[in-house]
């Protein structure tokens, strides 16, 4: 693994290689327009809110990592694109497949191949999960090192996720952690709820019955 790189770098990094096959003609990208896709609620997770000063700084680590250049001045507006994949000059030698997976891992966290299957529909063509799941195996058994790993299945799951290893191994799996621990907290919180209500039912119905047994005392 050539660099180890921050959520922030990477979700930069995300929004340039998905804008560059769903958006061509907003390609390459201004840092207002890059700091607007990274904030969209749609297809991202977690939702950010990065400032155009912040953008800049990420964008700036990245060009420096040689995963970005600018264009130059466009009118008034530098623009920039990415280097990650796709020239002689690139950084990575990746497939267009390749690199539809590790952006929808960049952009939304780990993945299950049937979520892939789904989320990579508009930047690249895989004609079924199985498809999905020997590029997969590609970018785990990859000449350049491994690029993505497969997670514990979580409880109450059919398919295993897959997360990228472009972060350090230990945010890959805090991310794991986090994801099984809000799991969890989910079905306590639920079951609290279910708690409270039956609790409030039960008073009631205590409330209802008191009354009845005035009633028939007086």
């Amino acid at each position: 693994m050539k660099n180890k790189l921050t959520a922030e770098q990477l979700r930069v990094l995300g929004v340039m290689l998905e804008k560059q096959v769903t958006t061509p003609d907003q390609y390459p990208m201004s840092i207002n327009g890059i700091t607007t896709a990274c904030n969209q609620k749609s297809n991202r997770e977690p939702i950010v809110d990065y400032s155009e000063s912040q953008v800049q700084n990420v964008v700036d680590e990245l060009v420096n990592l040689r995963l970005l250049s600018d264009t130059g001045p466009s009118g008034r507006v530098t623009k920039y694109r990415h280097r990650f994949y796709g020239s002689d000059f690139s950084s990575y030698q990746f497939s267009q497949e390749q690199a539809a997976i590790l952006c929808v891992l960049f952009l939304r966290g780990p993945q299950t191949p049937g979520e892939l299957r789904t989320r990579t529909q508009r930047l690249a063509s895989f004609s079924d999960v199985q498809q999905i799941e020997s590029c997969l195996q590609e970018l785990a058994e990859h000449a350049d090192g491994s690029f993505v790993v497969k997670l514990e299945r979580e409880p109450g799951k059919r398919e295993s996720r897959f997360a990228h290893l472009f972060a350090d191994v230990e945010i890959s799996q805090a991310v794991a952690a986090t994801t099984t621990s809000t799991f969890a907290s989910n079905n306590d919180s639920e079951l609290q709820q279910r708690v409270d209500e039956l609790e409030q039912s039960v008073a009631e119905l205590k409330a209802e019955l008191a009354e009845l047994k005035q009633l028939i005392l007086d």
